[in-house]
């Protein structure tokens, strides 16, 4: 059963394909509803608060970040192989990001 902040090989449409996505929903979403947030993950950083960096630590074979600002939901099914997940200490970072894509300022100032 896929978990919040877990990252998953996902098979999305044209153009963006196979690639990594990390896990946004709430545990609940993943039982009940067949489509979930995720974020997109990218080799391609900007380095823009938008972003939050991962690699081997979340199971991905090198540095790339997932990008707040491709928040999209996908069908459950898309979902192919869990590689790993973001340790919970770096949750403050998730929210910062949400943050600065919202603009909502009390997230950005964590």
């Amino acid at each position: 059963m896929p978990r919040q902040f877990e990252v998953w090989w996902a098979s999305l449409p044209d153009p963006a394909g196979r690639r990594p996505v990390l896990l946004m929903s709430r545990d609940a979403a993943y039982r009940y509803l067949g489509r979930v947030v995720v974020v997109e993950v990218t080799s391609t950083i900007r380095a823009i608060p938008q972003e939050i960096k991962l690699g081997k630590r979340e199971g991905l074979p090198r540095t790339c970040v997932a990008n707040l600002d491709a928040l999209r939901t996908i069908p459950t099914a898309s979902l192919q192989l869990r590689v790993g997940r973001l340790a919970l200490s770096r949750l403050v970072e998730v929210k910062r990001a949400m943050g600065h894509v919202l603009h909502w300022p009390e997230l950005t100032s964590l």
